[in-house]
């Protein structure tokens, strides 16, 4: 099992996880919705500047397991905690202005613009939709009124995602099913089935359109997350809202690089 556990030799902090732990099975360490993480030191800073882990996709993972003191299993965090935690890992390593460049959108011209991380809040989240924990919630398709159950991803459902898409795409280089590849994870039953042959009939043969965006529009809006949309002011006065944030291995430190 893939844990970190670590004795606390540096300053620490505790970070709240925007589930505030509802969605972890009791005696889970991620149930209490806190986890205890230490500042950024030089090892840290090797692991950032490591290209085997930047060039195979690892470095944000083996950041985090090196940072994170609380002993929980790393592949258990859902993703909405998960970029919560890498925001306070930032914070807690370079502070909490974050520059990066940007486009202009009327001239085209790059600018460097700068933001101010502890700005960034945890999304407003309706717990009447969680049953304690239980990572499931239920849907109704709009248009075909079917009635799925699915759940919220975690670290090891992205890694299976990952390795997934990397094998497809081995067989056929110009194919790009990320979409339904990831609806087949988030699905788990289809008007009560839970066999994986149903739901992945069901994505590659009778999933609407219009259905597929409607479920991924509500699970974004009941996903514990951070907030990391900015309204961004430029040099001459003009502000280009909800502008995402991109987390890389730059975003720990602009320098590296990728």
């Amino acid at each position: 099992m893939e844990q970190t556990q670590q004795k606390p030799q540096f300053p620490s902090e505790e970070v709240t996880l925007p589930s505030k732990g509802l969605l972890y099975p009791e005696g889970s360490p991620l149930r209490r919705g806190i986890i205890e993480m230490k500042y950024m030191t030089a090892r840290e800073e090797d692991i950032l500047t490591n290209q085997n882990y930047i060039s195979n996709g690892t470095v944000i993972d083996k950041l985090l397991q090196s940072l994170i003191l609380t002993p929980i299993d790393y592949k258990d965090l859902l993703i909405g905690d998960k970029n919560a935690v890498l925001v306070a890992s930032r914070i807690l390593g370079y502070g909490a202005e974050y520059s990066f460049k940007l486009n202009h959108p009327k001239t085209g011209e790059t600018e460097t613009v700068t933001v101010d991380l502890t700005e960034a809040d945890d999304k407003v989240i309706d717990e009447s939709k969680m049953i304690n924990g239980k990572n499931e919630f239920e849907y109704t398709l709009p248009t075909s009124k079917a009635n799925l159950s699915f759940k919220l991803l975690t670290q090891e459902d992205e890694k299976k995602i990952d390795a997934e898409l990397k094998g497809l795409k081995k067989i056929n280089k110009k194919a790009s099913p990320e979409l339904t590849t990831r609806l087949k994870h988030v699905i788990l039953s289809v008007n009560g089935d839970y066999e994986k042959k149903t739901i992945r009939e069901f994505v590659d043969n009778k999933l609407l359109a219009r259905d597929a965006r409607a479920l991924r529009t509500y699970i974004s809006s009941i996903q514990p997350d951070i907030d990391l949309e900015f309204n961004i002011e430029f040099e001459d006065g003009h502000i280009q809202e909800n502008v995402t944030i991109p987390i890389n291995a730059s975003f720990f430190w602009p320098d590296v690089e990728l």
